[in-house]
Protein backbone atom coordinates (compact mmCIF):
# COMPACT_ATOMS: atom_id res chain seq x y z
CA UNK A 1 0.00 0.00 0.00
CA UNK A 2 1.13 3.48 -0.96
CA UNK A 3 1.61 5.97 1.70
CA UNK A 4 0.16 9.69 1.17
CA UNK A 5 3.08 12.86 1.04
CA UNK A 6 0.78 15.63 1.12
CA UNK A 7 1.45 18.80 -0.84
CA UNK A 8 4.19 21.43 0.87
CA UNK A 9 2.64 24.14 -0.89
CA UNK A 10 1.98 25.90 -4.77
CA UNK A 11 5.54 27.76 -3.82
CA UNK A 12 7.31 24.49 -3.62
CA UNK A 13 6.09 22.41 -6.27
CA UNK A 14 8.72 21.23 -8.49
CA UNK A 15 6.81 19.67 -11.21
CA UNK A 16 8.60 17.77 -13.97
CA UNK A 17 4.53 17.17 -16.39
CA UNK A 18 4.51 14.26 -15.08
CA UNK A 19 5.19 14.04 -10.64
CA UNK A 20 6.01 16.37 -8.61
CA UNK A 21 9.82 16.39 -7.32
CA UNK A 22 8.60 17.52 -3.64
CA UNK A 23 6.43 15.20 -2.89
CA UNK A 24 6.66 12.58 -5.62
CA UNK A 25 3.08 12.05 -6.40
CA UNK A 26 1.71 12.22 -10.13
CA UNK A 27 0.07 15.56 -11.36
CA UNK A 28 -2.95 13.49 -12.24
CA UNK A 29 -3.07 12.60 -8.94
CA UNK A 30 -2.20 16.01 -7.79
CA UNK A 31 -5.02 17.18 -10.13
CA UNK A 32 -8.06 14.42 -8.80
CA UNK A 33 -6.81 15.70 -5.29
CA UNK A 34 -7.47 19.46 -6.18
CA UNK A 35 -10.81 19.02 -7.95
CA UNK A 36 -12.30 16.66 -4.91
CA UNK A 37 -11.27 19.73 -2.47
CA UNK A 38 -12.95 22.26 -5.17
CA UNK A 39 -16.41 20.36 -5.46
CA UNK A 40 -15.99 20.30 -1.65
CA UNK A 41 -15.29 23.86 -1.30
CA UNK A 42 -18.41 24.74 -3.55
CA UNK A 43 -20.39 22.35 -2.23
CA UNK A 44 -20.07 24.42 0.87
CA UNK A 45 -20.79 27.69 -0.67
CA UNK A 46 -23.70 26.67 -2.46
CA UNK A 47 -25.17 26.01 0.43
CA UNK A 48 -24.36 28.97 2.17
CA UNK A 49 -22.50 27.06 5.19
CA UNK A 50 -20.80 29.23 7.27
CA UNK A 51 -19.67 26.83 9.85
CA UNK A 52 -17.04 25.30 7.28
CA UNK A 53 -14.87 23.63 9.93
CA UNK A 54 -18.04 21.92 11.15
CA UNK A 55 -18.24 20.64 8.00
CA UNK A 56 -14.50 20.23 7.28
CA UNK A 57 -14.51 17.87 10.27
CA UNK A 58 -17.51 15.77 9.20
CA UNK A 59 -16.02 15.05 5.55
CA UNK A 60 -13.12 14.02 6.93
CA UNK A 61 -14.26 12.21 9.65
CA UNK A 62 -17.11 10.51 6.96
CA UNK A 63 -14.06 10.15 4.24
CA UNK A 64 -11.91 7.95 6.92
CA UNK A 65 -15.16 5.60 7.61
CA UNK A 66 -15.44 4.96 4.35
CA UNK A 67 -12.04 4.13 3.33
CA UNK A 68 -11.78 1.45 6.46
CA UNK A 69 -14.81 0.49 5.02
CA UNK A 70 -13.77 -0.18 1.71
CA UNK A 71 -10.72 -1.75 3.17
CA UNK A 72 -12.70 -4.04 5.11
CA UNK A 73 -14.38 -5.57 2.00
CA UNK A 74 -11.20 -6.02 0.04
CA UNK A 75 -10.47 -9.98 -0.57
Amino acid sequence: MARFEPCHGKNACRDTGERCLTCGRESSEIARLRASIDALANLAMDYGYDNSEEFATYVARKLFKTIAHRREELP
